[in-house]
């Protein structure tokens, strides 16, 4: 998973991506409304956490202009401003949630999984594609009923494709769901990720689609 994290706090905001990238996902910190619309412009975000009172451009622009630019990336507002109007402006804007300063993170990241979770449609936290299960509040994942160890990057991959079962993924797509701008990906990064999910699963619970990239098929 691909965070945007944009707080102008330097303290709050690596805390927050620190806390993050330990839960297995991949952040990116900017700490301006003009960098978050510049961000948002190259890459593909799994969730974007978004505080208002920003630098350069107010976080409810930056929403707004997400919002007119067509871009549907879930939003999570983060905020100290309390007032009823300022949480109802952004979500009249097109924020999917709000949340106020100070949070806790598992707080924080149970917000995630539920927006997320409305917006691919899942009823229940468990993603599931065929004989493989993976909890994302958990990080566990289960394989023909047997519980399997997963790496933080094997999570991250596994992750974004049972987020889309069916849907094949490329190479590029994958680095940038698990990687930040601050990792070095090596060239056959997500081929050993694979590879190493094979051995843990089986060769057909990850499916290359040669010239195109990888998927989990649906039930």
């Amino acid at each position: 998973m691909r965070v945007l994290l944009v707080e102008d706090d330097p303290m709050l905001g690596e805390g927050i991506k620190q806390a993050l990238n330990d839960a297995a996902m991949s952040v990116d910190h900017v700490t301006d409304g003009v960098a978050a619309l510049a961000a948002a412009q190259v890459t593909e975000y799994t969730i974007v956490l978004l505080d208002l009172g920003l630098p350069k451009r107010d976080g409810t622009q930056v929403l707004g202009q997400l919002r007119a630019a067509g871009n549907k990336v879930p939003v999570i507002i983060i905020t100290a401003r309390d007032a009823l109007e300022s949480r109802l402006k952004g979500l009249d804007q097109g924020a999917d949630d709000y949340l106020l300063k100070p949070f806790s993170i598992d707080e924080l990241q149970a917000r995630m999984r539920a927006v997320l979770r409305r917006h691919n449609n899942q009823a229940t936290p468990m993603l599931i594609a065929e004989n493989l299960k993976l909890d994302p509040a958990s990080r566990s994942a289960v394989f023909n009923e047997i519980p399997v160890e997963l790496s933080a990057r094997e999570f991250g991959l596994l992750h974004a494709l049972m987020l889309r079962p069916g849907q094949i993924l490329s190479r590029e797509q994958l680095e940038e769901r698990i990687y930040g701008w601050d990792d070095e990906v090596a060239s056959n990064a997500v081929e050993v990720i694979i590879h190493g999910l094979r051995k843990k699963l089986n060769r057909e619970s990850i499916r290359n689609v040669r010239g195109l990239g990888w998927m989990v098929p649906k039930l």
